[in-house]
């Protein structure tokens, strides 16, 4: 009897638990590129960046680093809760070289809020000054 009002009140006890679920992440991912036949120079970096593209010089996220060719492939993991329906979301990306630009996306990207997550971002050359 004592085991059997045991078990009872395991279970009720079981049954109050709540289980608590993480929103699951935003994962945006793709290749930067350029469609021009150059090898890059050594010592080259590019930065790729997802921003909103209704605000000027609103980065949500963005990563640097050193490159040896391109297309690179990259990949973002943002917090759901980080996420608006109301913003905008792109891609964007320059490569650069002793401290110049000299790739860079001219054209939108969307991702994120249009249904696309997976993207190719093109880069164009930047003219020479």
């Amino acid at each position: 009897m004592m085991k059997r009002a045991l078990v009872l009140i395991c279970m009720m006890m079981l049954s109050a638990c709540v289980t608590v679920t993480e929103d699951k992440p935003i994962i945006v991912n793709g290749a930067a590129g350029y469609l021009e036949k150059i090898a890059l120079p050594n010592g080259s970096s590019i930065t790729i960046a997802i921003i909103d593209m209704d605000t000027p010089g609103a980065i949500i996220a963005q990563k640097s680093f050193d490159i040896a060719r391109a297309p690179v492939p990259f990949k973002f993991i943002l917090p759901s809760d980080t996420v608006s329906s109301s913003i905008n979301y792109g891609v964007v990306s320059m490569i650069q070289y002793q401290g110049g630009v000299i790739f860079q996306t001219y054209d939108r990207f969307p991702v994120i809020n249009n249904g696309i997550y997976t993207t190719e971002v093109v880069m164009k050359a930047v003219p020479i000054k």
